[in-house]
């Protein structure tokens, strides 16, 4: 994988001549190097409504060297961030620290905040503009009402593997973890000012969309070439960006995606998934490298246990789909397992401060439970957007 940022769009067909192959760079680099994406919120300074200015924080960033690694996204009120490949965790942790500093400092100059979670709590999307970009219009042009609404905010997480055959059983190998996933990053619990019952409100508006969801499992890669193939020259999607599983291949930049956690409002909540995500695919790459089994798992059932997270999240009652046992188990259990599962791993890379974080979210709480927790003292939605600003930012920087 080269020195790049992950940008938040891609056009152009990838497909080689004939679009039989999809082109790709699986081994082009390091295995294992990261890439972090995170959509914040950007907010009125006094109100903590969502507010219109992605225009004027991208015009305020431009020739600055972080620059490039800011984009905008569907709606006004949405701004993203990518960092730049980085080997390690404790890599990520800088670089998203220097980006959330510096955007902040940006939107506090301009009387805004920034704030990362799942959804605006209590913001409307009725009332967001969508971002003058072809694309975007296009996209709104296509999905209507669905596009419209998709006011909700993410947290996507690449890792390299080194071929393009492994990286198809990598994400068959990860779809047993969506639960876990989505348990310790859910930050949705409110929408349109309502507390929805839901750890990951998310998820649900997300879920119209088509080519969403988990992904079907594939043979080899070129099986998954001939399906984005045929959804391609038949004018489905401009392109396999249009697709947008719960864990994609990213065949340009060679990766892993993993695209179902919602964005998390703690930096150190962002790079424990980090490392999380680090570890579980360098378990599965190397179980490939060997021709251990990888086991896999009828979408229905990695869906259940996906929408348990979601309405429940760390306190979720999933099935073990590892054991088959008759009587289903908190998920938090699962992610314990698994944390043991990694040591080894971990160690290897070097993340083992990092991955600890996942045993803190366990513990204390991901970030609905934080949000639930200032509600239910209070009452007060706008207070629960002043929350989120308050652990999103870091120490700001001089724009």
């Amino acid at each position: 994988m080269t020195k790049q940022i992950f940008p938040p769009t891609i056009t152009g067909s990838s497909f080689a001549e004939g679009g039989s192959v999809l082109d790709h760079n699986f081994g082009a680099g390091d295995p294992y190097t990261l890439g972090v994406e995170e959509e914040y919120m950007l907010l009125d300074g006094k109100t903590l409504d969502l507010v219109q200015h992605i225009e004027a924080v991208l015009a305020a960033a431009e020739g600055h060297e972080l620059g490039e690694q800011i984009n905008a996204e569907l709606m006004q009120s949405v701004l993203e961030i990518a960092t730049p490949v980085c080997r390690t965790p404790g890599e990520v942790e800088g670089e998203l620290r220097k980006l959330r500093g510096y955007v902040t400092g940006i939107a506090a100059e301009r009387g805004m905040r920034v704030g990362s979670a799942g959804t605006h709590p209590f913001s409307l999307f009725e009332r967001q503009r969508i971002t003058a970009r072809d694309r975007y219009r296009h996209l709104v042009d296509q999905l209507q009402y669905v596009a419209r609404r998709e006011l909700i905010f993410g947290l996507h997480i690449h890792v390299a593997v080194d071929d393009p055959e492994r990286a198809v059983q990598v994400v068959n190998g990860l779809l047993a973890h969506l639960a876990q996933f989505l348990a310790l990053s859910a930050s949705s619990p409110f929408w349109r000012g309502e507390p929805t019952g839901l750890a990951s409100s998310r998820q649900m508006v997300f879920a119209a969309f088509p080519r969403s969801g988990p992904p079907p499992r594939f043979r080899d890669y070129a099986d998954y070439a001939e399906v984005v193939g045929q959804l391609e020259k038949t004018g489905c999607i401009a392109d396999y960006t249009h697709i947008w599983w719960d864990i994609r291949l990213h065949p340009r930049f060679g990766t892993v995606e993993i695209r179902v956690c919602d964005a998390v409002t703690r930096v150190e909540d962002a790079v424990a998934l980090a490392a999380y995500c680090q570890c579980l695919v360098k378990l599965y790459s190397e179980r490939h490298a060997v021709g251990a089994e990888i086991p896999s798992y009828h979408r229905i059932l990695t869906t259940e246990n996906k929408w348990l997270a979601a309405r429940y999240g760390l306190q979720a009652p999933v099935m073990d789909l590892a054991t088959g046992r008759r009587n289903r188990v908190p998920v938090a259990q699962l992610v314990r397992r698994t944390l043991k599962e990694l040591e080894s791993h971990a160690r290897e890379l070097g993340c083992e401060r990092e991955l600890e974080g996942i045993a803190e979210i366990v513990r204390g709480g991901n970030g609905a439970d934080r949000q639930r927790r200032v509600w239910n003292a209070n009452r007060d939605i706008v207070e629960v957007v002043r929350a989120i600003a308050d652990a999103t930012e870091p120490a700001a920087v001089p724009a």
